[in-house]
């Protein structure tokens, strides 16, 4: 017979969500799931730091420069991908959530309204943050195809 004690911590899918949310774009919410050995988690900073540093760059030099152009979509995508992260953990079914993450746990209770408030705001974020990305990308491209 498989030993069913509980394993690990508690995982909660509405921190998880939240996680995901708010900090997501370092990777904290693969942390919180995996553990601080979690490849994936660790490719989030790397991208998001040089996106934020062609933000700076922008401040520095100015919309022209072209180093920053290339850097600064970085940062969206990570928004993105993290914002994808918090919409899959907030609609994850319960049962199925429970089963993966906290499995051997007597009766582990429900998500409620919390999680899906997370998800209504990775939803919004997440779209307007991949839409300016994509317009943003494609101007600089095509601005720098004409001239």
């Amino acid at each position: 017979m498989a030993d069913e004690r509980p394993r690990g911590p508690y995982r909660s899918k509405t921190l998880a969500t939240w996680i995901a949310l708010i900090g997501g774009s370092l990777g904290l919410h693969r942390f919180y799931l995996h553990g601080l050995r979690d490849p994936w988690g660790w490719l989030f900073p790397l991208p998001t730091v040089v996106g934020v540093l062609g933000i700076q760059r922008v401040l520095d030099f100015g919309q022209d420069d072209r180093a920053a152009w290339m850097m600064m979509p970085l940062l969206g995508l990570t928004l993105s991908a993290s914002m994808l992260a918090a919409l899959i953990c907030g609609l994850t079914p319960d049962e199925k959530w429970h089963a993966r993450f906290n499995p051997g746990r007597d009766d582990p209770p429900a998500s409620g309204w919390t999680a899906i408030l997370g998800v209504i705001a990775a939803l919004l974020l997440g779209a307007g943050v991949l839409m300016a990305t994509i317009a943003f990308s494609a101007q600089r491209y095509f601005e720098f195809a004409a001239g």
